[in-house]
C-alpha cells in the first residue's frame, strides 16, 4: 500500500501529536468554506408564517377602462394577462410594503368612499405630479413637510384614493 505523504497530518488533538493544531485549523477552514457555500437560514421564526403582501386585488365597474388608466396615465406597466406586477427590488424602492388599518369613519380616505386606499412610491415626486398635471389629473392634496417624504393624493377614474409617496434617501434605503 503506497504511503500517503500527509499521512503524519492526520493525528488526532487529543493524541498530542505535532501536528495536532495545523490538522485542527485545516478542519476548521474546511467546514468554513462549506458553511460559507451552504445556503441557509437562521431565524427565530417558525416555518408557515407571512412573508409579504403577494398581491392586491379590487372590484371596479370596469376593470379594463381603469387597468388602462394605471397604465396611460401613472405608467404602471400592465401584463397580458391584465394584471400588474411590481418589483420590490428596483431602486430606490422601500423596502417594506405598510399594511395600516383606520379607525372606522376616518376621513384619511377621503374624498374616496371605497375602504383602501392605494400607496405608490414614487422616485421623484415633482416629476410625476408634474406628469399627472399633463394627463388632466387633478393633485387632491401635497405635503413636503413629512419627515418620511414627500406626498401627494390623487383620484382614479373608479374614486380610489392613491397616495403617491416619495421616499426620504434613508427611508428608501433602510
Amino acid at each position: 500500500m503506497p504511503s500517503d505523504p500527509h499521512a503524519d497530518n492526520i493525528v488526532p488533538a487529543t493524541m498530542g501529536g505535532a501536528n495536532a493544531v495545523p490538522t485542527i485549523r485545516r478542519l476548521l477552514s474546511v467546514v468554513a468554506v462549506l458553511a460559507a457555500l451552504t445556503p441557509m437560514t437562521i431565524s427565530a421564526e417558525p416555518i408557515g408564517r407571512v412573508t409579504g403582501i403577494g398581491g392586491i386585488f379590487f372590484k371596479s365597474k370596469a376593470p379594463k377602462a381603469l387597468m388602462a388608466w394605471y397604465r396611460d396615465v401613472l405608467g404602471i406597466k400592465v401584463e397580458v394577462w391584465g394584471g400588474v406586477v411590481l418589483p420590490y427590488d428596483a431602486p430606490e424602492h422601500p423596502p417594506v410594503l405598510t399594511l395600516n388599518v383606520f379607525k372606522e369613519g376616518s376621513n384619511y380616505m377621503e374624498p374616496s368612499k371605497r375602504e383602501f386606499m392605494l400607496n405608490f412610491a414614487v422616485d421623484d415626486l415633482d416629476a410625476f405630479v408634474d406628469r399627472l398635471k399633463v394627463k388632466g389629473v387633478a393633485i387632491i392634496k401635497r405635503d413636503d413637510t413629512d419627515a418620511i417624504g414627500k406626498f401627494a393624493w390623487i383620484v382614479d377614474p373608479d374614486g380610489t384614493k392613491i397616495e403617491l409617496w416619495e421616499p426620504k434617501a434613508e427611508t428608501a434605503s433602510k
